[in-house]
């Protein structure tokens, strides 16, 4: 978002009422300084720059008493061993997360096809490259 847009962002949350807008601006900027500690990855980040990105997170979210924060920071103190190897390295499983959802969203069109060899076949077809439009059929 450029400058000029977040500042109109924060002037329209300081003209609502306050126990509208201050919520909402403490959850968006937790959720900036969250992107600002993910943006990190696959740049070799420091210790230094990784702890002071999430202290600053972690010190919105105390200061903030919201529980919807504390339950996103409970999910990230959870998965901080996979956040922080992500960081480091750049890898995901976003490939198998891709695979898997497609696999679960044929199989909940299948609506109740009892042949397991005919559902594995559906599988098959739709998270193969050809089938979804990758290599040329002919």
């Amino acid at each position: 978002m450029r400058g000029e847009h977040v500042d109109a962002l924060l002037d329209e949350l300081s003209n609502l009422p306050r126990v509208i807008g201050t919520p909402i601006t403490v959850a968006w900027n937790a959720k900036e300084d969250l992107l600002d500690l993910l943006a990190t990855a696959r740049t070799r980040p420091d210790r230094e720059q990784v702890r002071d990105l999430l202290y600053r997170f972690y010190r919105r979210r105390a200061d903030a008493d919201l529980p919807e924060l504390q339950r996103l920071a409970t999910t990230v103190e959870t998965w901080w061993p996979e956040i922080l190897a992500f960081l480091h390295t750049g890898i995901t499983n976003a490939g198998s997360e891709g695979t898997n959802r497609v696999i679960k969203t044929v199989a909940r069109d299948a609506h109740g096809f009892r042949d397991p060899g005919n559902q594995r076949l559906r599988t098959r077809c739709a998270t193969t490259r050809r089938a979804r439009g990758h290599l040329d059929a002919r």
